[in-house]
């Protein structure tokens, strides 16, 4: 069993925001597949295709940490079989990077569900949306400028393919691909 959490935040204000990464991900998947209406599960937006799990958690970003644990806890998951996806902003936009483990780099995300599960060992894939160039709460609580959006249906199927990927890989061979090949391609 694997876990896909894209994080994000609810409510149509925040729909396509920056910070918004990971639900635009995982919404793209679950569209494509044709999964249906989530069930509301584990605090969270939830599906399940097979051996798989599609979680996007709706306690707002800076706790996603509650969702996602309960949901590793409930299938009693292996940290390597999760992966988080979400907004990045140390990353160019549009750019892609997969870790296996690592700290939160200030992401409150993702400082929530590394905490929440206890590791560091938490497979992540960054979705690059650029370095704020003003207030940082702004900038990734904003809505894309008419030349980010026009590039933004690109950018989450290449996170869509990234994610397939990961699924179909180890992580190490999966991080190969997605942070070698994909990034010497322009987005």
């Amino acid at each position: 069993m694997k876990l896909i959490a894209g994080l994000g935040n609810p409510g149509t204000e925040y729909a396509f925001t920056r910070h918004n990464m990971g639900w635009l991900c995982v919404d793209n998947i679950v569209t494509n597949k044709n999964l249906g209406p989530a069930q509301n599960k584990f605090h969270s937006e939830f599906w399940k295709d097979g051996n798989i799990i599609y979680l996007k958690p709706l306690t707002f970003m800076n706790a996603s940490g509650l969702a996602v644990s309960e949901a590793v806890n409930f299938y009693k998951l292996e940290l390597e079989n999760i992966l988080i996806v979400y907004d990045d902003m140390a990353l160019p936009f549009g750019k892609l990077r997969l870790r296996a483990s690592g700290s939160a780099g200030g992401h409150n995300g993702l400082t929530s569900i590394l905490g929440a599960l206890g590791s560091l060992e938490v497979p992540r894939l960054r979705i690059g949306i650029g370095h704020a160039p003003g207030s940082m709460i702004n900038y990734v609580l904003g809505h894309f400028p008419p030349e980010e959006r026009e590039r933004l249906d690109q950018i989450i199927d290449s996170a869509v393919e990234a994610v397939d990927t990961w699924l179909n890989n180890d992580v190490q061979h999966a991080m190969t691909i997605i942070n070698t090949v994909r990034n010497q391609e322009e987005c």
